[in-house]
C-alpha cells in the first residue's frame, strides 16, 4: 500500500515538473516571436543574409546584410522622431 502511495506522488510530481517546462518553453517560444516582430525588417534581413552565408549564396548575403543596415538606419531615424499626441497623425 505504502509503495502505490509513494510511486503515485512520485508520477504526479513527474508530471508536474513536465508541464513546467512546457510553459516554460511556450513563454520563451512566445517572448522569441515577440521580439521577432518587434524589431521587424531588420531581424528578418539579418537572418536572411546568415541563411544565404551559410548556404553559401555570398551576393545574396551582401544583399541582405545591405538592406538590415538601411532598415536599422531607418529605425534608428525614426526613434529619434519626438512623438506627441500634437504630431500623432504624422508618425504614423
Amino acid at each position: 500500500m505504502f509503495k502505490q502511495i509513494a510511486k503515485q506522488a512520485r508520477s504526479t510530481q513527474r508530471g508536474q515538473g513536465m508541464t513546467e517546462y512546457i510553459i516554460i518553453v511556450a513563454l520563451i517560444a512566445v517572448a522569441a516571436i515577440i521580439t521577432y516582430q518587434f524589431f521587424g525588417s531588420t531581424v528578418r534581413n539579418q537572418t536572411a543574409s546568415i541563411a544565404a552565408e551559410v548556404g553559401g549564396a555570398a551576393t545574396e548575403a551582401k544583399a541582405s546584410n545591405d538592406r538590415a543596415e538601411t532598415e536599422g538606419k531607418a529605425a534608428d531615424t525614426d526613434a529619434k522622431i519626438k512623438k506627441t499626441l500634437a504630431n500623432y497623425n504624422t508618425n504614423q
